[in-house]
């Protein structure tokens, strides 16, 4: 049956659809043929938490071990938006029935001319979520909040819009959870705390991941309870 969505979702489908045959989208696809790859090779349990995303999920060495007892799958690919995204979701999640769905995708908005409205942010996450739900109808589903960042300072008022939009979606979803973690990343100035940050000013350093992971395991808890 052919998948079905509403009319919310039209934008962000011409968006993601004209844009697959990019070289920006097929500049992907050798990082999902080497999670295809994982999936034919390795074995996960049903009750694991996959982490999907860009780079903050693909560099977080240590999330095995901050996240215990829950077991995890971790698919993060560095430089990924939602529009690319939304395109691989199906090759990405499909093949992971799993306990919760955890998404950090955060390029989409940077400060530069490219970067894409907080509304087009919000419907391209709808799309990613509609893909979701296509399969796994009642599976908790988190997005956690983009980041403030030294780096990209000056769109953050666009990518606090994009926050606020995207919790909204959340709020209104069934199982669909929005994990806020702007607060944890503001010194009292209401700047960015660089000493969670690797030198890039963009990236989290350990410290960083520190604190992720505090707010993480704590969402995770209150929705699907401990391992």
């Amino acid at each position: 049956m052919p998948r079905i969505l509403p009319i919310a979702f039209l934008y962000a489908i011409t968006c993601f659809s004209s844009a697959a045959q990019s070289s920006d989208i097929k500049g992907w696809e050798k990082d999902i043929l080497s999670f295809e790859q994982l999936d034919s090779v390795e074995t996960y349990p049903p009750d694991a938490v996959l982490f999907a995303g860009s780079s903050s999920i693909r560099l977080w060495s240590t999330l095995a071990d901050d996240m215990k007892p829950y077991p995890v799958i971790q698919r993060g690919y560095g430089g990924a938006k939602l529009n690319d995204f939304a395109f691989y979701a199906d090759r990405i999640i499909y093949p992971h029935p799993c306990r919760a769905i955890v998404l950090f995708i955060a390029n989409d908005i940077t400060g530069s001319a490219a970067d894409k409205s907080p509304e087009e942010v919000r419907d391209l996450f709808r799309n990613v979520l509609a893909t979701i739900r296509e399969k796994f109808p009642d599976t908790p589903v988190f997005w956690i909040a983009i980041t403030p960042t030294g780096l990209r300072w000056k769109a953050w008022t666009e990518i606090e819009k994009a926050n606020m939009l995207i919790q909204k979606v959340c709020n209104e979803g069934k199982n669909t959870h929005f994990i806020s973690t702007e607060k944890f990343f503001l010194n009292s100035s209401g700047l960015p705390k660089n000493e969670l940050f690797g030198e890039d000013r963009l990236h989290l350093n350990e410290k960083g991941y520190e604190v992720w992971t505090g707010i993480i395991r704590m969402e995770l808890q209150k929705v699907i309870g401990n391992q």
